[in-house]
């Protein structure tokens, strides 16, 4: 119940972020990077609750879960027509975080516990728990669906995201006086410093690398004093851990989940979208509730998986690997509904069992690090789809979509380019399209030929941003290979005991 409740939230985030940009006049990028904040608490909460459940317990962290999604709720209501763009967007953005920091602290809680629960069958189980994400997510999308239809009740997007707050009162009234076991590495009694060791300095660099990305961007910091942050907690870890460099199998895997962040929930963020910008709102929404549903009852078949097709998980990941390449290729070029239900089929397939997959491969590899393990490879990959995921899409959909407006029609182009310019990494700033304008643009029946330009553009710059999305899971598959011929070298994949020590 408590997944669900920030599946809820974050799929009906999704279905308002068109509700934002016309309101509020966002772009892409400004969009990209609010959405973004869904994905960056997810990791402060995931990777600081992770390193803390076993020694306070699982209790206190649902408690401040479910205080975070109450308080995230009246940030984001603060948000007004009238206001200034910038107290919108600030109010938007942090209100959306610390919904995100509430569903991190719950993760910190439920995939330690699930796996501890569960030891000799962790894939299967943890795709059943992650099953309520997508279910969420089915429930956020019909929530948008339903009441959100400018031409049926069109209800505001404020009582439509304040929904999420149902299932949040369940899980609170379902926690109350519940009892929790301890993990395996707690119960014998290993200090956060032995929990910490398999993470180490590399895989401590990834994370400390993120946060200094979200620092300098998102917070503003100048960029040596970013990395001098990062610097400094990762010399905190080599001191906790007397400097141990880490496995580099786990290096590896907290790179493909920053892969998978990128890939899986970035997209996830935007596919309504796209959708719906390609074909129609409605449309997009009907694909969005679709692929979840799909998701939902996929996530239960991982054991049947396992052990009837006798796939390993790392083998199931390669192969999720290659669907989602040729999904989101499919998706690019969709002109037609019934098409867009087949290549959004493929896509789905692809991205199931991703998360839920790798928490096991780590709760099946790594035993000795606990929460810690775990927890730090999840708020990697959200800090992914939030830093570079989400908003990279963002970043993209501007670019695409203004270079195809402006090498057709340059004169439209500047009348209908946004004053705020959108930056991502290292790429050259680019002015999108402004998100008031174009809504209007796309709202208009009958359309005059400049409109009509404008959206040609639009509906351009997101097909080319689905083709450039794939070559993430093209990485992915590379590295998923590898990984099958490592183990095959060292006599197959199964899981260790907790004296086991991973190279």
């Amino acid at each position: 119940m408590a997944i669900l409740a920030a599946g809820v939230g974050f799929g009906i985030r999704g279905g308002i972020l068109a509700n934002w940009g016309a309101e509020f006049g966002f772009t892409g990028g400004q969009l990209g990077a609010i959405g973004g904040a869904g994905f960056i608490g997810f990791c402060f909460g995931i990777i600081i609750g992770g390193v803390v459940v076993d020694k306070i317990g699982y209790g206190k962290l649902v408690f401040a879960a479910f205080f975070f999604h109450v308080l995230s709720a009246f940030i984001t209501f603060g948000a007004t027509e009238g206001q200034s763009q910038q107290l919108a967007y600030n109010l938007l953005y942090w209100g959306t975080f610390v919904f995100a920091l509430a569903n991190g602290t719950l993760e910190a809680v439920a995939n330690p516990l699930v796996s501890t629960l569960f030891p000799k069958n962790r894939t299967h189980y943890l795709n059943i728990l992650h099953a309520s994400w997508p279910l969420g997510m089915v429930v956020g999308g019909l929530i948008g669906w339903t009441l959100g239809n400018p031409e049926g009740m069109n209800v505001s997007w404020k009582i439509q995201l304040g929904l999420f707050l149902v299932p949040t009162v369940i899980y609170g009234i379902f926690f109350m006086g519940q009892s929790f076991p301890k993990s395996e590495a707690s119960a014998k009694g290993l200090s956060t410093g032995e929990m910490l060791k398999d993470v180490g300095l590399l895989g401590s660099a990834i994370a400390c690398y993120l946060l200094v990305l979200f620092f300098e961007g998102p917070l503003g910091l100048p960029t040596g004093a970013a990395f001098a942050i990062g610097g400094v907690l990762l010399i905190v870890v080599g001191v906790m851990t007397k400097f141990s460099i880490g496995s580099f199998l786990l290096f590896v895997l907290f790179i493909a989940h920053v892969l998978v962040g990128a890939v899986e929930l970035g997209t996830d963020g935007w596919i309504q979208n796209i959708t719906g910008n390609i074909l129609t709102p409605d449309q997009g929404k009907i694909l969005f509730v679709f692929t979840s549903l799909l998701m939902f009852i996929l996530r239960f078949c991982a054991h049947f998986i396992e052990k009837n097709l006798k796939i390993s998980p790392i083998g199931l990941l390669l192969i999720c690997s290659v669907f989602a390449v040729v999904g989101l290729n499919m998706v690019s070029g969709v002109t037609t509904f019934i098409g867009a239900l087949l290549a959004l089929s493929v896509y789905a397939i692809g991205k199931t069992f991703f998360w839920p997959t790798m928490l096991a491969v780590v709760g099946d590899r790594f035993p000795r690090s606990g929460a810690i393990a775990m927890s730090v490879m999840g708020g990697c990959g959200m800090m992914s789809a939030g830093l570079l995921g989400s908003a990279g899409l963002g970043y993209a959909k501007d670019r695409f979509a203004a270079e195809a407006l402006e090498s057709n029609n340059p004169a439209i182009y500047q009348q209908y380019k946004a004053e705020t310019a959108s930056s991502f990494l290292f790429l050259e700033p680019v002015n999108g399209l402004d998100g008031t304008k174009l809504a209007g643009a796309l709202a208009a029946e009958p359309k005059t030929p400049e409109q009509t330009a404008v959206v040609e553009a639009s509906i351009a710059g997101d097909r080319k941003t689905l083709k450039a999305d794939s070559f993430i899971p093209a990485a992915m598959a590379v590295i998923y290979l590898l990984l099958m011929l490592y183990f095959k070298m060292i006599g197959g994949y199964k899981p260790v005991s907790i004296d086991h020590k991973e190279a």
